[in-house]
């Protein structure tokens, strides 16, 4: 028996061999019968196979002790045969000491001692203990040799004992070839992690089970493989460590199968992923930067979004194969590790740049086609970098494979998408192409829809402050400040409205309005309704009967309505007249300082039709304040307006102060939202002095 030291190496270990050798498993019988045919020897293993002790059974007639009496004459012819120096092997009966008769493995043969008597030396073994083992060698034996995976046996030495013909197929070599050699022969394989693991079976017993391992072989030199190994300890019954075996299967199919089923899931998840990043905000540079975030690092190590400069300024057209350069724009950089700041210094974001008309981008661009550039050689830099800083980075970084996806959203190309793979060793492919295009294509969208945002958005707000009233001429007992703030979406910007107007007799028109709904039609709507009122004004029409006719007028609108409040203030009274379509309350603030609303009347919007406006009278003298507003001012989500209501009045109390400041403390302090636009207006009242004659009569139109 051997055993393993700490360093994985046996050596022989002397004495008597343990119980559970293969004789001990046969339960082999030795008996010597003399010229007599007179039991001379009789050993262990006859007592348990024929039941006889030793001392019951030498010197007696090996036939009459255990033969039958029709097998007798037999053994006397075989007998005789052996002492002419014939062997003999068969099945024989016998008859056990119990009475029963056994069926049992002879081997005999001739022996002579030192006086030259011939003696007749019997080996004998239970027919169904030897017919057993002999099934289980045949079965071993069978099963090494017709697995269809590579089975290979090696010593305590890690050399090779047996290989079955599936490992053939496997390294390359023929079963006899591989029989002796020692482990590290076969090319292509990495030995010293093999040797380690047999090693660690060795000596800890503890099998390695599916351990993977690739690399190629003479039997498919040039391909990689991939195999799933298993080591176990082998060892007799009695516990003497005959070395190590190894099961090889190889799984390469499997592994790329797995390999391409995680790449699907991986593709799909990027895909939803970008559906859901990608285009969040309608914002043209942040939905650029959504895309490189998206693709870096899981589609490529490095990602660049550049515009056409014409999609910027609103030139927009179906892409041409015209020849000459070409004018991008770049929104967005990405890369992984420490090159990120590398690539924005070399190419900027923000930064135009004019592209040849042999560059990639140029290519894919112009020809509204993804172009594939699996292996990048330095001849292809000047064609992929946008300058000679870039090309450095580019190189220095490693860039072995690039590809350029033009951003096309109906049917307009609006830039490109360039990916470029530089620390990832695996160049880009089709299926990382069509992934590419998909997320192109989705975020061409996204860029396309905050385009068109942005230039509606730009047509509101044009057209709205077209509309807002330039600085009021200077008013003779009145002082005004207002400001207006427009919402960050297209879709929010164009309701809201304030006005001053100069009136007869110096008076002054206090206006604000909130149309109910956005974007441009909102806007339009709100420019018809200032108009009107400017028209109705110049009627000189109290408060609440304009409205009246305001009303009218709305309900051929369609289905939009408004809020509004008129205020006219005559310095001469200090009376001021307020009449409300359904807007919220003016606030007040008195000359002691102390802000309140103003209780009005409720009534509809206007629009809603047939509702009677009533007005309200209130007397301010000199140092009072006047404050109209918008609901965006106040309203919150998640909050009563009442608290936004209160805060206002509390930004609204105290000392007089100059109304530009308290304009800019105001929407700082209360519009945090950029969902709705805002409107305000303060009008302070002031010492009333005597009016010119070409302004008592003038109305600004």
């Amino acid at each position: 028996m051997s055993a393993p030291d700490v360093n994985g190496t046996f050596e022989p270990a002397w004495g008597p061999a343990p119980p559970g050798e293969l004789l001990d498993l046969l339960r082999v019988a030795a008996v010597v019968v003399d010229t007599k045919g007179r039991i001379a020897l009789w050993s262990p293993g006859a007592e348990e196979l024929f039941g006889y002790t030793a001392e019951e059974a030498l010197g007696q007639y090996a036939g009459e002790l255990v033969l039958t009496p029709e097998g007798r004459a037999r053994a006397i012819e075989l007998f005789k045969g052996v002492r002419t120096g014939r062997s003999w092997a068969g099945v024989f009966p016998i008859r056990h000491k119990d009475g029963s008769v056994r069926q049992v493995e002879f081997r005999t043969m001739r022996l002579r001692d030192q006086s030259g008597n011939i003696l007749a030396l019997g080996l004998a073994a239970d027919r169904s203990t030897l017919h057993d083992v002999e099934t289980r060698l045949a079965v071993s034996d069978y099963l090494v040799e017709q697995a269809p995976v590579g089975m290979a046996f090696f010593n305590t030495d890690l050399r090779c004992m047996r290989a079955n013909q599936a490992m053939d197929g496997i390294v390359g070599m023929p079963p006899q070839a591989y029989v002796g050699l020692p482990m590290g022969t076969v090319p292509g394989l990495d030995v010293g992690e093999i040797s380690a693991a047999m090693r660690r079976v060795l000596v800890t017993g503890e099998p390695l089970v599916d351990v993977q391992g690739s690399g190629s072989t003479p039997a498919d030199p040039g391909n990689e493989h991939v195999w799933s190994v298993s080591y176990y300890r082998l060892q007799e019954p009695s516990g003497r460590v005959l070395g190590v075996a190894d099961w090889v299967v190889d799984i390469t199919d499997r592994h790329r199968a797995a390999v391409e089923a995680a790449q699907a899931r991986e593709r799909l998840a990027l895909v939803a992923d970008a559906s859901a990043r990608v285009g969040t905000a309608l914002d043209l540079r942040r939905t650029a930067e959504e895309l490189a975030e998206v693709t870096v690092p899981r589609l490529g190590d490095m990602a660049a979004v550049d515009v056409l400069d014409s999609v910027l300024v609103g030139e927009i057209s179906p892409h041409s194969t015209a020849d000459g350069p070409a004018a991008f724009r770049a929104l967005a950089r990405k890369a992984t590790g420490d090159t990120l700041e590398a690539v924005r210094d070399a190419d900027p974001v923000g930064a135009l740049t004019q592209y040849g008309p042999e560059r990639l981008i140029t290519q894919s661009v112009r020809q509204a086609r993804p172009i594939l550039v699996p292996r990048v050689t330095d001849a292809w830099l000047p064609r992929i970098a946008g300058n000679e800083q870039a090309a450095r980075v580019l190189r220095g970084a490693g860039l072995h494979s690039c590809m350029a996806l033009p951003l096309i959203a109906r049917g307009n190309v609006l830039g490109a998408l360039s990916l470029f793979r530089t620390g990832t060793p695996r160049p880009f492919d089709e299926q990382d192409l069509l992934l590419a295009g998909e997320l192109a294509a989705r975020a061409a969208v996204g860029i396309d829809n905050a385009r068109l945002y942005a230039r509606e958005r730009e047509t509101a707000l044009t057209l709205q402050r077209s509309l807002l009233p330039a600085p009021p001429p200077e008013l003779h007992g009145m002082e005004i400040a207002s400001r207006y703030r427009p919402a960050a979406s297209a879709a929010e910007v164009g309701g809201d409205w304030f006005d001053v107007l100069p009136l007869k007799g110096g008076r002054v028109g206090l206006v604000i309005g909130d149309v109910m709904g956005s974007g441009v039609r909102a806007a339009a709507i709100m420019g018809q309704l200032r108009t009107t009122i400017r028209a109705f004004a110049t009627l000189d029409l109290p408060p609440a009967p304009l409205l009246g006719h305001l009303d009218a007028l709305a309900e051929t609108l369609g289905d939009s309505f408004a809020t509004c409040t008129y205020a006219v203030f005559d310095p001469r009274t200090r009376e001021c007249e307020f009449a409300t379509a359904g807007h919220l309350p003016p606030a007040i603030v008195h000359s002691d300082g102390r802000a309140e609303l103003l209780a009005l009347p409720p009534a509809a919007p206007l629009g809603v039709g047939g509702v009677p406006f009533t007005s309200v009278t209130s007397v301010l003298p000199e140092g009072a304040l006047i404050a109209l507003y918008t609901d965006g001012l106040v309203e919150r989500r998640h909050e009563s307006i009442d608290t936004g209501l209160e805060a206002l009045l509390s930004l609204l109390e105290g000392p007089a102060r100059p109304l530009e400041a308290m304009c800019d403390s105001i929407l700082d302090t209360l519009h945090h939202s950029t969902e709705d636009d805002v409107a305000l207006l303060l009008a302070r009242t002031t010492t009333a002095g005597p009016p010119d004659a070409a302004a008592t009569d003038r109305v600004t139109q």
